[in-house]
């Protein structure tokens, strides 16, 4: 694992020798073996390749959990490039923001997904640096729309027969000349300011947070891995794809959570791994046609990013027959910090987030802060050292911003959060992104978003809206559509509150905390 040049291209290589006829990923009617799962890398790889992408380019991909994403992530390895996964709930704006400032050369993109045309909204927003694009049929193609910015368009059927303009050689002297220490990829989050920032990984550093990931839960050949966690978020791409790739799991990806289609899943491929947040857990154990699977083969679960109550556990055992259950405390700046290892009891399991892994350090400052080090802390940000020296210090320790505890165990416990952040149903929520959106609607004055509980999603976004006074009656069907418009779909407040003012400190602060407190 420490080689040189051990990248994604030479686990995946690894990969192909080790498991061979193994099967690698399960996608409807789409099965590939490791072995195949490589050769098609290597053709799309190539087909990059004569696209333009040079060493150390940017590929975007903005599709959902399919074995496309799956092959382009590791072709765009293949072509020495730095794969930058975009939230598939995005808006073409928010999309086009981040292809810019990665300054992505390929984007591979669905003209359909949701029943949104992503192709023509894209035509709209200026990507001088996007050479090609590459169409993924996940829901059908649109016959008639306006011709888009960039340079080439191509479907995803066309790769094959495009990666014969690169010779094998060319291929194989891109991807060597990618060590383990060159950036692997740039995964999005946000800070408190709602502008979002690239966290830079290494390839060697991806790969050990994903080994150590599988080492702590017992990850194995021929386990059957659901994977309902996107592809875009670090839980989906190193812990799903890029731990199953190193120990030999087949992976099912899963493009649209639904219980009902778990349930199936599950039920018809002997699925044992289910990793996801703790509101996946209960819509399947909720769901009225639950006992009608066998779900016996399940073995496996991993959660986070939201309280794991010991009712929960209870249940996911007695209705699901999940042996071991662990829970995790990580960020995109870490990816896994801590982790829970089977035989760890049920009140170490809802109560901590585990134990250090991955060669992370963990201490709480003086604030309480959670501070991490360690090889696996991100590079920085992209373009940002300003961010990237606030949130790692001059001795190596990530600041990641959350409130927490340490036993004598060395076990962590997240008590709370400074930044503002909540999680909904798994997807972070910068409130301040979310208030900007909101402020930007005629005829409001100002706004307040913060997290609530909530039965289903774990927390919920509420937003106090303070009307302007000259601006008449407030139409909040009229505000949600605009929300819908500037925001992903996970992002948009499931209430609104309507206030003359908003609580605030003698700086000028809004005081969240009491607002908080009052819808709680």
């Amino acid at each position: 694992m420490n080689g040189e040049h051990f990248t994604t291209t030479a686990a995946l290589d690894d990969a192909a020798v080790r498991f061979g006829d193994d099967i690698a990923v399960v996608d409807g009617d789409v099965r590939l073996t490791f072995a195949e799962l490589r050769t098609a890398a290597w053709t799309v790889g190539r087909a990059l390749m004569t696209l333009g992408v040079e060493p150390d380019d940017r590929v975007a991909l903005w599709i959902p959990n399919t074995h496309h994403w799956v092959v382009g992530a590791l072709a765009a390895h293949v072509a020495g490039g730095q794969l930058v996964p975009v939230n598939t709930r995005y808006t073409a704006g928010e999309a086009a923001d981040l292809l810019a400032r990665t300054r992505a050369r390929v984007l591979f993109v669905p003209e359909l997904f949701l029943g949104n045309d992503r192709l023509t909204d894209l035509t709209e927003c200026d990507l001088p640096d996007l050479r090609a694009v590459v169409s993924v049929d996940i829901e059908g193609r649109r016959t008639a729309r306006p011709r888009g910015p960039w340079d080439v368009e191509v479907f995803w059927n066309d790769l094959s027969t495009l990666a014969k303009e690169t010779a094998e050689e060319t291929k194989r002297h891109m991807s060597g000349s990618v060590t383990a220490d060159h950036v692997s990829d740039i995964l999005f989050t946000s800070g408190t300011t709602g502008r979002s920032k690239g966290a830079m990984s290494s390839h060697r550093q991806a790969l050990a947070v994903a080994r150590s990931w599988a080492e702590c839960t017992g990850l194995r050949r021929g386990d059957r891995y659901l994977v309902v966690n996107p592809f875009f978020h670090s839980f989906g791409y190193k812990a799903g794809l890029l731990a199953s790739l190193l120990v030999g799991a087949t992976i099912y990806p899963m493009a649209v959570y639904d219980p009902a289609g778990a349930l199936t899943a599950i039920a018809r491929h002997a699925i044992t791994v289910l990793p996801g947040a703790p509101t996946i857990y209960r819509t399947i154990i909720d769901h009225p046609e639950r006992n009608e699977h066998d779900l016996s083969s399940l073995r496996l679960a991993v959660t986070g990013a939201a309280a794991v109550p010991k009712s929960l556990l209870r249940d996911m055992r007695r209705y699901l027959n999940i042996e071991t259950i662990l829970t995790a405390y990580g960020l995109t700046e870490a990816v896994v910090a801590t982790m829970c290892r089977p035989g760890d009891d049920d009140d170490t399991v809802s109560t901590t987030s585990g134990r250090a892994a991955a060669e992370f350090e963990v201490r709480i400052d003086d604030t309480g802060e959670i501070l991490l080090r360690g090889p696996n802390v991100m590079l920085g940000y992209l373009d940002d050292p300003d961010a990237s020296s606030v949130a790692i210090d001059a001795d190596g320790w990530l600041h990641t911003g959350d409130i927490g505890r340490l036993d004598d165990r060395g076990y962590l416990t997240v008590t709370d959060r400074l930044k503002d952040m909540y999680i909904a149903g798994g997807f972070n929520v910068y409130p301040a992104e979310v208030e900007q959106a909101i402020i930007g609607f005629e005829g409001v004055a100002d706004a307040a978003v913060f997290g609530i509980p909530d039965a289903r999603l774990g927390e919920a976004g509420l937003a106090v809206v303070v009307p302007a006074r000259n601006g008449g009656a407030l139409n909040i069907d009229a505000l949600l559509a605009h929300c819908r418009h500037h925001l992903a779909n996970f992002k948009i407040p499931k209430k609104f509150e309507l206030r003359q003012s908003l609580p605030r400190n003698a700086g000028g602060k809004v005081l969240k905390d009491v607002l908080r407190e009052e819808f709680r």
